[in-house]
């Protein structure tokens, strides 16, 4: 038997298990372009808490009573295409089963050459390319400038901060931990960090950023960016990534932000990492680079076994990943 992970509630708040089901079915069958894959690594986001609401949005809602679907790691084990044989690894968008059916030219075969294969779904994959495209396109960072990060901890902002060092800022993070705000000292490089569960954070950015704040990329919004904004440099621009403050809170209001806007001249942008689709491999060839060359790393958290799958996506609002979060579904049936 294959199992399925289905959405059969829409939360209204934080997410629990109350909205998810175990879901027993048959293993399917590729048809012509198609292939099986077995499941290898799961990624879990925080913007598939956005898809989880019936609301408008960039992308469609999941739909109740059937399978989620995110970005994930898998093994071909029957092929249908030509492209794509038994034992292949690749990468894709794929609906939250052990064992799933995808048209083949919907996914990636991974490059083993470039590193581990869970890098696609980290610093070479949809995070590492949000905070490329993020920071390069919108945040414009020149040499000398100061960057604020918030979420600096997580699969998107571990990226950011370490490509505002490779050209030459300063660079704040902002995280909800101490094991957090050292990692991202001690071992990325970040000039100053802000642990904003312990330290009142307008405070402390006055402290770290005496200069005041050229780029601040936004992962989270909320009271965080609250204090950003009047520490604001003239011309200074706005990356707005992510909201995760707000993604549990019905009918959450504020901030007031457009008297700093105006006082600073300031540029705010939000964006999706799909608006440059077709400047991915500009991204790609950069973050390979830094990778090779050692001037970029990361850190996985790797929860195990499928059925928690649903307990390692409500850790990314309790904050208990550090760098990507992920799980490990099953070894590949062959070895490499």
């Amino acid at each position: 038997m294959n199992h399925e992970i289905h959405l059969v509630k829409r939360p209204e708040a934080a997410p629990t298990h109350e909205h998810f089901e175990m879901v027993e079915s048959e293993k399917p069958e590729p048809g012509e372009g198609e292939v099986l894959v077995k499941m290898l690594y799961v990624s879990v986001d925080p913007y598939m808490r956005g898809r989880m609401n019936d609301t408008k949005s960039y992308i469609a809602p999941f739909e109740l009573n059937a399978p989620i679907e995110g970005g994930a790691i898998a093994e071909v084990t029957h092929s249908k295409a030509s492209h794509l044989s038994e034992g292949d690894i690749i990468t894709g968008m794929l609906p939250w089963k052990e064992y799933a059916v995808a048209k083949a030219d919907s996914l990636r075969k991974i490059d083993p050459s470039l590193g581990p294969v869970t890098t696609s779904l980290g610093v070479l994959g949809m995070p590492g390319l949000t905070a490329y495209f993020g920071l390069m396109d919108i945040g414009q960072p020149k040499e000398g400038e100061t960057i604020v990060v918030s979420g600096a901890a997580g699969a998107v902002g571990t990226t950011v901060v370490q490509i505002g060092k490779i050209v030459g800022c300063r660079v704040v993070g902002i995280a909800g931990s101490d094991e957090k705000t050292s990692y991202l000292k001690d071992e990325l490089g970040v000039d100053e960090t802000i642990n904003y569960k312990k330290e009142n954070v307008y405070e402390a950015l006055q402290k770290a950023c005496p200069d005041g704040i050229d780029v601040y990329f936004d992962n989270v919004g909320g009271d965080i960016s609250d204090a950003v904004y009047p520490q604001l440099n003239k011309f200074a621009r706005i990356t707005q990534c992510g909201a995760i403050a707000s993604y549990n809170v019905p009918n959450d209001q504020g901030p007031r932000m457009q008297m700093h806007l105006i006082k600073s001249s300031a540029l705010i942008k939000g964006f999706t990492v799909g608006d440059y689709q077709d400047r991915f491999k500009e991204g790609f060839d950069e973050l390979s680079k830094w990778l090779k060359e050692g001037r970029l790393t990361y850190e996985e958290t790797v929860v195990e076994g499928f059925e928690n799958i649903p307990d390692a996506f409500f850790g990314l609002f309790e904050g208990s990943n550090l760098g990507k979060q992920l799980v490990k579904v099953a070894e590949p049936s062959h070895s490499s």
